[in-house]
C-alpha cells in the first residue's frame, strides 16, 4: 500500500509539486501517493481542521505554501532550529499523532546556488534583500556557508535590525536601508527575497550592488526576466537564475526527511526549468 503525501496551499492549481514528487518516488523505487489540497484561507482553524483530516485518512506528511506557512508552525508540536527562526514551517511530518514542523526554503535556496550553480558562499560578500519569512528561512544556512558578510535590506530597517540581531552570534551580519545600499559597494550574491516581483515590481535596490562576475537569484519561479533580474543583467551579471531548483531542492530535502533517502535533483530541475530571455 501506498504512503500519502500532500501539498496544501491556496491558491494550489499552479503547484508543481505532485510533479516533483512524482519523479522522486519514481526514481527512488518509493510507494507513495503524492496530491494536492486547497485549503480554507478563513477562518484559520479550518486550516488546522483540513491538516487533522488528513492526518486522520493516513496522511504521512505535508508540504505547505502559501499563504499558511506562519499557521503551520502555529499549529506544530515540535519545530526545528530552522522552522523556529523563520517563524513558518514549510513540512510537516506526522508521528504517533503529533506534527513535526521543519522549514527547508533555506536550506534548498543555499544548495541551488552552491551545487547546481556552482557559486560557494564561503568568503563573499551576500546581499539579502527583505525581511519576511522567505528572507528568515535562508539567514541560517546562509550564515552555516562562512560568508565574509551578510547584508538585510529592507524598506523597514528595524525589522532587518530586529532579524539581525537574532543571529548575529551565527556570524558576520548587519542590516540596513535600501537607502544605504549605495554607500556598501558590491555583493557577490544578491538575493531578491521579497515579493516584489510576484507584482511585477522592482525594490529599489541600486544597480551598483551587483558584481559583474557575482551571481543575482530571484526567488520567484516561471516568471522569465523579472524586473529584478533584468536590473541585475543590464548591470553586467552574468550568473542569474530563478528560485525553480530552489523549489527542487527544498522538495529533495523533505522527501528524505519523510522517506530516507534523498533523490537526484538536476533533472527535475532540467524539467522544470523556463528559459529567462
Amino acid at each position: 500500500m501506498s504512503d500519502t503525501y500532500a501539498v496544501i496551499g491556496n491558491p494550489v492549481s499552479h503547484t508543481k509539486s505532485p510533479l516533483i514528487h512524482g519523479l522522486f518516488a519514481e526514481a527512488t523505487r518509493q510507494a507513495l501517493r503524492y496530491t494536492a489540497i486547497e485549503g480554507p484561507r478563513e477562518p484559520a482553524e479550518a486550516f488546522a481542521a483540513t491538516v487533522r483530516e488528513f492526518m486522520a485518512a493516513g496522511g504521512k506528511g505535508m508540504n505547505i505554501t502559501a499563504p499558511f506557512k506562519l499557521a503551520a508552525f502555529d499549529m506544530a508540536d515540535e519545530r526545528s532550529e530552522r522552522a523556529t527562526l523563520a517563524g513558518a514551517a514549510n513540512a510537516f511530518r506526522f508521528e504517533g499523532g503529533r506534527i513535526l514542523a521543519e522549514n527547508f526554503d533555506g536550506i534548498g535556496l543555499l544548495r541551488d546556488i552552491e551545487v547546481n550553480l556552482h557559486a560557494p558562499l564561503a568568503g563573499k560578500r551576500v546581499l539579502l534583500l527583505g525581511a519576511g519569512g522567505a528572507a528568515r528561512g535562508a539567514l541560517l544556512p546562509f550564515l552555516g556557508a562562512c560568508p565574509a558578510e551578510l547584508v538585510i535590506a529592507n524598506r523597514h530597517v528595524d525589522k532587518a535590525q530586529r532579524l539581525a540581531s537574532q543571529v548575529a552570534a551565527q556570524g558576520p551580519v548587519l542590516a540596513c536601508a535600501y537607502g544605504e545600499l549605495e554607500r556598501l559597494g558590491r555583493f557577490d550574491l544578491v538575493v531578491n527575497a521579497t515579493s516584489a516581483s510576484l507584482t511585477g515590481d522592482l525594490p529599489p535596490v541600486p544597480p551598483g550592488v551587483f558584481s559583474p562576475q557575482g551571481t543575482a537569484y530571484e526567488l520567484a519561479y516561471g516568471k522569465r526576466l523579472t524586473p529584478f533580474l533584468r536590473l541585475a543583467r543590464n548591470a553586467g551579471v552574468a550568473g542569474v537564475a530563478d528560485g525553480v531548483g530552489m523549489l527542487v531542492e527544498q522538495a529533495a530535502e523533505a522527501f528524505a526527511w519523510w522517506r530516507g533517502v534523498r533523490p537526484q535533483t538536476q533533472g527535475v530541475i532540467d524539467r522544470l526549468t523556463v528559459p529567462l530571455d
